[in-house]
């Protein structure tokens, strides 16, 4: 199959095919201005990677000529200079706003969707497709990420400011889509070819549309913030329920890192959906689809009819195994700066080594066989564990340690006697907030027990007793591959 045309902005204009005159559109209000105040809610950008999957079945000319017109423009590159090179592929930059305002008062109730509505973000992706059109790669960045912005006129004041630190997020609210671009490709070093920005209010409509999309869970999820409360096993979400989903973040103790996960996995889902239900070879459903879609969505002027037509015809085989996610490595959590608050701090080394591997087209991911590990909610890697002896066998709290590290637990290699010498059965002493995470731990070490003990922390407490025999090999139901922990969208949905 030929390499369509990269779809990036040129100098010289691009040629298009010959269009009938559109009809005079009414002019569409200016944006409100952003506020500083940021919606609890996330996953704004689900449904505009939908358009890109969605575009894949090539329909014609017309039909996604019709949906063209229904996108507000909006000039994200304007007078933008000393931009990285350009690599190979396409490199979209999704950013979700709030809309809270177009979703009725009953479903607001339903859904826990009280607040104030406001034009600010709190979903940032790079959306990378690769020059033979074959992969996605799909990057989560942190709304709270530390971030140094470029100087800027503030949209809001009008004052000129110099470069400061900021939380990622709080760049739009400042200049809008321009100073977006500018600070992630400041701190990413990718070019950012096409700029979508989406209004979450269409989204439980767009999973309607699709017939519901299904997710699978090993243990209950349940928040009661937003509402959802799921058991574990099966289910498939409609609308409302998706958005329960994707919004929830006081489900344990990772919070908005854990709340990422759960994006990508919804998303790899709608992507399964789409790509299995017929939904790309038929007209009618398409065009249902994209208008629920399209109905929120504002793009930079050159992601047009064409481009959307040129990417389609090359992503017709596009499936879930080709689509991967991942999210850029945190170095550091909870770096306090004046004036900002709590923020993430980037790993420097591992972050610089993801976008190299984006702006040089390779994958992120690696192919590995499975294996008969143990499925477990989160994954080893994920989980800190300070190992005591609680016998009076010499050795036993050095061979647990290694045989947890082994197995790809985050061990302090420094293990200790416990206060109590006669323990009998092991021990696993977790915080409430990190119940998952001890779940997984106990999970490991057959006929284990649970204790909860207030205040502990992230560090979770092995406390090997006299039944210890060995350590179970476990993985997660999103299985991190390689140093960026990466997933892709087959190993992700249900089976």
């Amino acid at each position: 199959m030929p390499t369509p045309p990269r779809s990036p902005r040129s100098t010289a204009a691009p040629q298009r095919r010959p269009q009938p005159p559109a009809p005079r559109r009414a002019p569409r209000r200016p944006a409100p201005q952003a506020r500083r105040r940021r919606p609890r809610w996330g996953m704004r950008a689900v449904t505009t990677l939908s358009v890109v999957v969605l575009a894949s079945a090539g329909i014609g000319h017309a039909v996604v000529t019709s949906l063209d017109a229904d996108i507000a423009r909006v000039d994200a590159f304007k007078d933008m200079k000393n931009r990285p090179q350009a690599g190979h592929g396409m490199n979209v930059l999704l950013v979700g706003t709030d809309g809270r305002e177009k979703i009725s008062k009953a479903e607001r109730r339903k859904y826990r969707l009280g607040g104030a509505p406001c034009r600010c973000t709190d979903t940032i992706m790079i959306v990378h497709i690769s020059e033979d059109r074959e992969r996605a790669s799909v990057v989560s960045l942190p709304r709270d990420s530390y971030a140094v912005i470029p100087p800027h006129v503030d949209r809001t004041t009008g004052k000129r400011h110099g470069g400061h630190p900021i939380k990622l997020n709080a760049a739009y609210a400042e200049g809008g889509p321009q100073l977006t671009v500018r600070t992630v490709e400041s701190m990413t070093k990718v070019k950012i070819d096409h700029y979508l920005e989406v209004d979450f209010t269409s989204f439980m409509k767009t999973v309607d549309v699709v017939g519901g999309v299904q997710i699978c869970t090993a243990d209950p999820l349940k928040d009661n913030y937003t509402g959802l409360n799921l058991p574990a096993g099966r289910h498939t979400l409609a609308g409302g329920q998706a958005l329960q989903y994707v919004r929830a973040r006081h489900i344990d103790g990772a919070s908005d890192l854990g709340r990422m996960k759960r994006q990508q996995r919804f998303l790899a889902a709608l992507v399964e959906r789409v790509t299995s239900s017929g939904v790309l070879l038929n007209p009618m459903k398409f065009r249902d689809v994209t208008r629920a879609v399209l109905g929120s969505v504002r793009a930079d002027k050159g992601f047009g009819t064409d481009e959307m037509l040129d990417l389609g015809r090359a992503m017709r085989n596009f499936s879930p195994s080709s689509s991967e996610f991942t999210t850029v490595p945190i170095g550091r959590m909870g770096y306090a700066v004046k004036g900002v608050g709590s923020t993430l701090k980037w790993d420097p080394v591992k972050a610089e080594r993801l976008f190299h591997a984006l702006r040089e087209d390779q994958p992120l991911s690696v192919h590995r066989p499975r294996d008969a590990a143990r499925i477990v909610s989160v994954a080893p890697q994920q989980i800190r564990v300070q190992v005591e002896n609680g016998t009076r066998t010499p050795g036993l709290g050095r061979r647990v340690d290694a045989a947890l590290a082994s197995t790809g637990f985050r061990t302090t290699r420094a293990p200790v006697n416990a206060a109590t010498r006669d323990v009998r059965r092991t021990i696993v002493a977790y915080d409430p907030r990190w119940d998952r995470s001890a779940k997984s731990l106990a999970t490991a070490l057959p006929g284990s027990e649970l204790r909860q003990v207030k205040g502990l922390g992230a560090t979770l407490k092995v406390i090997a007793g006299t039944d210890f025999e060995r350590v179970r090999k476990v993985r997660a139901e999103d299985p991190g591959q390689g140093e960026f922990g990466v997933v892709r969208g087959d190993e992700v949905a249900c089976r």
